[in-house]
């Protein structure tokens, strides 16, 4: 069986992405916690403008980080969350 490295698998950088959330925006309906393929998001303790928990990106540990995928932003009934990929050298 081959290794990641025969494979070129060692190689491949994944992508990565930024997620930006309109807090006020969000009724909490959770489709984006739930859907989310990498499982970066979460349920805030915190409360916004009208009453509602919003997400909250979480990226730990390393291996659980934003693709990108744009799904959140489809899925969200209220378009209060977006993702945009980050570009070579950019930070999060």
């Amino acid at each position: 069986m081959k290794n990641k490295q025969q494979l070129g698998i060692a190689q491949i950088k994944r992508r990565r992405g930024i997620v930006f959330i309109i807090k006020d925006r969000c009724k909490g309906c959770g489709f984006c916690i739930e859907f989310c393929p990498s499982k970066v998001l979460q349920r805030s303790d915190d409360f916004n403008a009208q009453g509602y928990h919003y997400p909250i990106v979480v990226e730990e540990p390393p291996e659980k980080v934003c693709i990108a995928c744009g799904f959140c932003s489809i899925i969200c009934p209220e378009f209060a969350i977006y993702s945009k990929p980050l570009e070579d050298g950019e930070e999060a």
